[in-house]
């Protein structure tokens, strides 16, 4: 099923998704790779505020590309998701609401997804040039040292996305992989 969400995401609107759907993002998400979770894990660690606004957020795990004239972004694939899991539970726990990336998750990930009524969204890799032009606007709003790295606000509209793991810890690459295993 092909679902339109406008962003920021409500929790009536995550328990309707399921493992499988396909959706499309519209609104304001924000991009943070392996650096800027490690900073932000640092930054709580000392007791001090994060520099978004966590609550309510999806973070899409992607370093873009630099943009070419007149494109507010370059090439702007996803990262493969497993390399933020030791961060994720910490940050679904303070507020996160959902993830987009690509690949496996760990079942920490999943329970933290089930335990605050979150989504993991996956985004096709190597589409990277084709999500980009999805980007209405991209800014740097924390960690600007960190180049690629950096934490960006991005304006999207019709992100392409697929469900993964819902809010209730269904997940697309079990489900998906026992229905091939008992194909003929």
């Amino acid at each position: 099923m092909e679902k339109q969400i406008y962003l920021p995401l409500e929790t009536e609107v995550i328990e309707e998704l399921r493992a499988g759907d396909y959706v499309k993002l519209t609104g304001t998400i924000y991009t943070a790779r392996d650096a800027a979770h490690k900073r932000m894990s640092e930054t709580l660690d000392r007791g001090d505020e994060l520099p978004i606004n966590i609550e309510g957020t999806i973070i899409y795990y992607m370093g873009p590309s630099p943009a070419r004239e007149g494109r507010p972004i370059g090439s702007a694939g996803p990262t493969t998701a497993s390399r933020m899991d030791k961060y994720a539970p910490r940050l679904m726990d303070l507020g996160m609401r959902g993830m987009i990336g690509k690949g496996k998750r760990t079942e920490e990930v999943k329970n933290a997804i089930v335990r605050n009524k979150g989504v993991y969204f996956a985004a096709v890799g190597g589409a990277g040039a084709l999500l980009s032009k999805k980007i209405l606007s991209s800014k740097i709003v924390a960690y600007e040292d960190l180049g690629t790295e950096a934490i960006r606000e991005l304006e999207v509209e019709d992100f392409p996305v697929i469900v993964v793991i819902d809010s209730q810890g269904n997940n697309l690459y079990e489900t998906a992989t026992e229905e091939w295993r008992r194909l003929p």
